[in-house]
């Protein structure tokens, strides 16, 4: 099953847990710590991490589509 990640910019407050959790998927912005995608499809292997990181995200600005 395809799932695709989206992040609201907006939203995020440059916690950076995300990308503790999933370095493979996200970063930061090096002038404002706000989130990047690495990738917006995500593999399977990916998953559980990307799931992880979106429970922790203090701001909820991650979501994942299937």
């Amino acid at each position: 099953m395809a799932s695709r990640i989206f992040a609201d910019r907006e939203k995020c407050v440059g916690a950076g847990t995300c990308v503790t959790i999933a370095p493979t998927v996200f970063d930061q912005g090096d002038d404002d710590a706000i989130i990047l995608l690495l990738q917006e499809d995500i593999a399977d292997e990916d998953l559980a991490a990307v799931e992880q990181a979106i429970e922790a995200c203090p701001a909820r600005a991650i979501w994942l589509e299937r």
